[in-house]
């Protein structure tokens, strides 16, 4: 079975902690020469495409405001409910109920999702700089609620006594009601620019892929196939998608890597960068992941710079967060991005427009910090001391040029 296989490679991944995972062409690319050239004329076509692009699109942040969260495990808590029912004031209630704990001036993001239950829900959570849990709350998704005034107002989680369980009460207080403003055109140029890339009208796996064994086994000699024979087995990875049992199960990873070989010479485009991309950003789903395990996979950047793509828009388009993005738009894992940057030959122009973006008073305040985590991640990977130190004092000064609120919450310990 092609899941055997895979677990078999997983497997031997695990027990030799070497710097490269996968094998790896004469080129130094885990795609041979023949392939990146095929790939490297479709970027060609893409990048003459993108000029055609509709390049005044305008995207708009996520909804966000600022506040105060509070989480009440004893005293009389049922009445703390009461008291948010009836729309207590902030003050009052920390004097009624000395025992909460508080957390203040927090930025608070709101976001319409579907929980697993397959239900719309509006989720409200805190985005913590120092990383601290970060608390969020779940309400039944209403669209009438969606531009109701909140400003001097509370949500809240209860959860009654149980057996296993005490009474409790979490919540937040809001500032301000939440708003969305438009991104600059520059920012929107570079999401337009890697849904242009990625292709959004495409998904990696196919709608009807079950979790499960891959149905056939892979040839040893699946490179010498012919493509029609190439392109249905692709078809069959695209129909499973593996689910790692632990940090030690490499088996999604793999998959991955098969799905990118064969996309790539197949020269089914939209599956190869969606499944690079997944490479790069270690985006598989595992039940349990360690840091040590995280810690020796590789990004692959160099595969993507080699190919004539801009790989700053393409990877920075993926990063900002955004309230109307495009079906399918590609979100990068803003912690393995900075690691892949880390590694660019254009590093100094990432981190460039990352210290850039903090200090525009013009981007949102979730965008300008997820810039800094993004920028604090790259230089943490950075091997050259001196330029590590460099980038740090850069650091401390952008930080300065954060909404106050923000910057008063990051120590220059943790720069």
């Amino acid at each position: 079975m092609i899941r055997k296989i895979v677990l078999a490679a997983a497997t031997a991944l695990s027990c030799s902690l070497t710097a490269q995972e996968f094998a790896t062409y004469k080129n130094g690319f885990i795609y041979g020469e023949e392939t990146m050239n095929k790939l490297g004329k479709i970027v060609d076509s893409l990048n003459l495409k993108y000029k055609t692009c509709d390049l005044n699109q305008v995207f708009y942040s996520k909804l966000q405001t600022k506040g105060y969260s509070v989480k009440l495990k004893s005293g009389s808590i049922t009445q703390a409910k009461k008291d948010m029912d009836l729309n207590i004031s902030f003050d009052d209630f920390i004097k009624k109920y000395p025992e909460a704990v508080v957390k203040k001036d927090l930025l608070l993001i709101k976001s319409k999702t579907i929980n697993y239950r397959d239900k719309e829900i509006t989720e409200i959570r805190e985005l913590s700089v120092n990383d601290d849990d970060e608390m969020e709350i779940e309400t039944p998704y209403k669209k009438e609620l969606d531009t109701k005034p909140v400003k001097n107002k509370w949500v809240y989680s209860y959860s009654e006594k149980k057996s296993y369980s005490g009474e409790s009460i979490e919540a937040f207080y809001f500032l301000d009601n939440f708003k969305s403003i438009p991104l600059a055109p520059k920012y929107s140029r570079q999401i337009i620019y890697s849904d242009c890339l990625i292709d959004t009208s495409s998904s990696k796996f196919k709608k009807d892929a079950k979790r499960g064994e891959f149905p056939n086994e892979i040839p040893k000699n699946w490179r010498k196939l012919s493509k029609t024979e190439k392109e249905k087995l692709l078809d069959e990875l695209r129909s499973v998608q593996v689910v790692g049992s632990c940090s030690q199960d490499e088996s999604p990873r793999v998959q991955g890597v098969y799905l990118a070989l064969l996309s790539a010479e197949t020269a089914n485009w939209p599956v190869f960068l969606k499944s690079h991309l997944d490479i790069m950003n270690d985006r598989f789903e595992r039940a349990s992941d360690a840091g040590y395990a995280r810690e020796r996979r590789q990004t692959y950047i160099k595969e993507l710079e080699t190919l004539n793509i801009n790989v700053p828009d393409l990877i920075l388009g993926t990063s900002f967060r955004m309230e109307n993005p495009a079906n399918n738009h590609y979100y990068a894992s803003i912690s393995r991005s900075g690691r892949a940057v880390a590694e660019s030959k254009d590093r100094k122009l990432f981190l460039s427009q990352l210290l850039s973006m903090m200090g525009d008073e013009t981007l949102d305040d979730y965008n300008r910090i997820i810039s800094y985590f993004f920028y604090v991640n790259c230089n943490h990977y950075i091997k050259n001391e001196r330029e590590k130190k460099i980038n740090n004092i850069k650091l401390m000064s952008a930080v300065q040029k954060l909404p106050k609120y923000l910057a008063d919450q990051i120590k220059p310990e943790k720069i």
